[in-house]
């Protein structure tokens, strides 16, 4: 089979990996890749936006089936065209990528199929938004409904701090269009995990759960970010609250949807608070996370290949997935200055020391080699995933080849998976919640 993946980061870097160990798999192709991909696959120089040249491409080297990193294309409806063309693409169409375009769209989907979410009001006009500030208080959470690369949700202890957020969202723009309307919504408390799925539109199917770590420093402190490290799997998803969370909030999604009109294909992943046992939505993204991705896929040991055509084909009933025993921990390593602007092109020391490493992989996410030396080219860097028995032994194993690795201005956090060593302490102390 020829198989195209779209994208250039860390995720696409994992898939790209997985993906090269289907023995059915005679071509593998990225576009646009990265230094790390350009190993693994051959590297195509079209954007992962450019829907009408990754199709020409996808056309003229006869691929068998594109898979879709980033929620972009899968919003500018690259799904739907390459469908249109005769050609196999795994992700949602344009309409269901809605879910993730519009955060508005996805409130109301969740208020009219009963699931579980934060209160919450959207608006177009900033006076209405900040008189509902206003009137509901503090904490609130703010954020853009359009896409903003995972940064545009302003966590606002304060009704000062709210209403500044409406202003550079809104009137300043800082998103863009993403900022013309936004939600205010309710502030959660408790842990949030990160939780994915394969879906042909009818059968949802579990991928394990795992934890994000999306603010810039230790301790959950700075600004958001698309995701400093992420661990899989976490103790805060007891096998009875998976159930639940299937049962209450991913199904009826899919059900919801269909009820529309609107067949949801790909990985469906649900961001979510978990307090004494019960999961609220926080948002719905419509592709694998990044980073959890990369946990996630040190971690599969079924075919990925197989899944993904079982997933277009309407035949995921029946189907189950094998997973590795053992934990798996990514921390990224990312440039100075993110998830603001960043320096390119500073060289990057000790990767090529661990091409041998036993204990996990390093993934590939702003890389490149233009004369031949490995130099950042983005935000975030790389992706350190390591396995371990336990996530004390994932965490240790990681953080180990973090120590190898070195450029000017590297940035990193130092507690990835310290929550959830924290939530197994208290389960062996007794303290198991309500689940």
């Amino acid at each position: 089979m020829r198989v195209l993946v779209i994208g250039s980061g860390g995720r696409e870097h994992a898939l790209v990996w997985k993906l090269r160990q289907s023995p059915r798999i005679s071509s593998l192709y990225c576009a646009p890749g990265n230094a790390g991909i350009a190993e693994e696959a051959e590297c195509v120089p079209i954007a992962a936006d450019d829907v009408k040249g990754l199709l020409r491409f996808a056309e003229e080297r006869h691929v068998d089936l594109t898979v879709v990193g980033p929620e972009l294309p899968l919003t500018l409806g690259l799904v739907d065209r390459f469908t249109a063309a005769g050609l196999s693409a795994f992700g949602p169409t344009a309409a269901a990528a809605r879910l993730e375009g519009s955060k508005a769209f996805t409130k109301e989907l969740l208020r009219h199929e009963r699931v579980p979410t934060a209160f919450f009001g959207v608006f177009d006009d900033p006076d209405d938004a900040a008189r509902y500030v206003r009137e509901v208080g503090a904490p609130v959470v703010v954020k853009a409904d359009g896409l903003a690369s995972g940064k545009g949700v302003f966590i606002c202890p304060t009704v000062a701090e709210a209403l500044e957020a409406v202003d550079e969202l809104m009137r300043a723009r800082l998103f863009g269009d993403a900022g013309s309307r936004v939600v205010v919504e309710e502030f959660l408390e408790g842990e949030e995990v990160s939780f994915m799925a394969l879906t042909d539109g009818t059968t949802v199917l579990p991928l394990a759960p795992s934890q994000d770590h999306k603010r810039a420093l230790d301790g959950d402190r700075g600004p958001n970010t698309g995701g400093m490290g992420a661990c899989s799997p976490t103790p805060i998803v007891t096998p009875a609250l998976q159930d639940r969370i299937l049962r209450e909030i991913m199904e009826p999604v899919v059900r919801g949807l269909a009820r529309q009109g609107v067949r949801y294909t790909g990985v469906l992943y649900a961001g979510l608070m978990v307090q004494d046992g019960h999961a609220k939505v926080l948002e719905f993204n419509v592709r694998f996370g990044d980073p959890e991705a990369q946990a996630l896929l040190v971690r599969l040991r079924s075919d990925l290949l197989e899944l993904i055509e079982r997933a277009c084909d309407g035949r995921l009933a029946g189907a189950t997935i094998d997973w590795d025993a053992r934990a798996a921990v990514c921390v990224v390593l990312a440039a100075e200055g993110y998830p603001g602007a960043v320096e390119r092109g500073r060289r990057i020391e000790g990767v090529e020391a661990l091409r041998a490493w036993q204990g996990g992989k390093v993934f590939h996410a702003g890389t490149k080699r233009p004369d031949g030396a490995l130099v950042t080219d983005g935000g975030r860097v790389l992706g350190v995933t390591a396995l371990g028995d336990t996530i004390e032994q994932a965490v240790s194993e990681a953080y180990a080849a973090v120590a190898r690795i070195s450029w000017p201005g590297m940035h990193y956090r130092r507690d990835i998976g310290q929550r959830a060593l924290a939530e197994t302490a208290k389960r062996e102390m007794g303290g198991h919640g309500g689940t």
